[in-house]
């Protein structure tokens, strides 16, 4: 008994003992020298007209260890006296001592940090170099003034092209990517969703990404939803008019229904009874009314095929528009409607009402007083 407890008690010292090693070995790492970081502008103003070109330039020198280990560089941004929490950061390669942001990448930057657009925001930024799972290590700390714009939509979300033979009757062009309506994708993942206008039935089209042939996909022959880029058909139309679709572009299956929309509520001359029916204008992409009487006392909403099946809504409480000042609109069968909200005037007349469906992440209404 006594040798058991002998073994067992040389067993826990041999761990202490190897342990303390471990722990003698971690603090043995040794931060030779800081690593640096420098920009070229200290202030700047985010411009969306130049969202893809370079809006800072930083200047950095890695930092050295003893013994020589591996490690990785981030560059960490935060509002300036948070002390880095929250932060938001972007990977840095290791193979250059420069590297640049455009404009849209500070942009989405400020998003991450919740910080509202076209606001004077002081964010400071720092050289993050991770190694293993010893604590970061960290430059000196720059501060740049920034000031952030409302990011274009279109700019923002991926998205897929619908090239086709009905394209150029919608304003688009005929079986070309490039100039086709687009799906896009509000999560920024492989689903995508959004509207396009046919004018004539068994209308054609296919899906592409990146404005390009390459990797085009079409029906795989069964009808039944199925996309292959190999041996692929055009998917077609049945009738004319707008059609709402979906596509999972990862797991290869599309959806199109029949989706033409109109007005209804009690704020409309026919009330509750029946819709005023939108029409598509190719020349705006956008679908019109162009003149409806609207009293301020009721309200309204959007329906497809006079249907409640597909409605267009505030996001969660009724909403009195301002003429002429569009507002983002939003689907409830796409899960971003809370209730059953409408829209309201503020003052009785003859009003214009352009639902603009070009981008799912961004559904556009306007009404404008005539």
């Amino acid at each position: 008994m006594k040798n058991i407890f002998k073994i067992f008690l040389l067993g826990v010292i041999a761990s202490f003992i190897i342990s303390c090693q471990q722990d003698d070995d971690k603090a043995m790492l040794n931060n030779t020298s800081q690593s640096t970081l420098s920009v070229n502008k200290t202030s700047i103003v985010l411009d969306e007209t130049i969202a893809d070109q370079a809006a800072l330039i930083f200047t950095y020198k890695n930092p050295t260890f003893s013994p020589a280990v591996q490690f990785t560089n981030a560059v960490e941004f935060a509002v300036a006296g948070t002390n880095f929490n929250p932060s938001t950061t972007r990977d840095v390669a290791m193979d250059q001592n420069t590297f640049s942001l455009t404009h849209l990448q500070l942009n989405n930057i400020l998003a991450d940090l919740s910080i509202a657009p076209n606001s004077l925001k002081t964010i400071e930024v720092r050289l993050k170099s991770n190694v293993n799972t010893v604590t970061p290590f960290h430059s000196n700390v720059l501060t740049v003034s920034m000031t952030g714009y409302t990011p274009n939509p279109d700019l923002i979300f991926p998205k897929i092209n619908v090239p086709g033979g009905y394209a150029g009757a919608a304003g688009y062009a005929d079986w070309t990517p490039a100039n086709a309506p687009n799906l896009f994708s509000p999560g920024k993942n492989s689903q995508y969703r959004g509207f396009i206008y046919v004018n004539a039935s068994n209308s054609e089209y296919k899906f592409t990404i990146n404005q390009d042939w390459a990797g085009d996909k079409g029906d795989d022959g069964t009808l039944t939803g199925k996309l292959v880029e190999t041996g692929e058909q055009n998917i077609k139309a049945a009738t004319a008019g707008a059609y709402y679709v979906k596509v999972d572009w990862t797991a290869n299956t599309y959806s199109s229904i029949l989706a033409n929309f109109g007005v209804i509520g009690d704020a409309t001359p026919t009330g509750w009874n029946s819709d005023t029916d939108f029409v598509y204008n190719p020349t705006t992409k956008t679908y019109v009314i162009n003149s409806i009487a609207l009293n301020s006392t009721g309200v309204f909403k959007f329906r497809a095929n006079d249907d409640w099946q597909l409605k267009f809504q505030p996001a969660s409480v009724d909403q009195t528009l301002s003429s002429g000042t569009g507002v983002q609109s939003f689907m409830s069968s796409e899960g971003t409607v809370t209730g059953d909200p409408a829209y309201k005037v503020g003052a009785a007349g003859n009003y214009k009402i352009e639902l603009d469906l070009h981008n799912a992440a961004y559904y556009k209404l306007t009404v404008t007083k005539l």
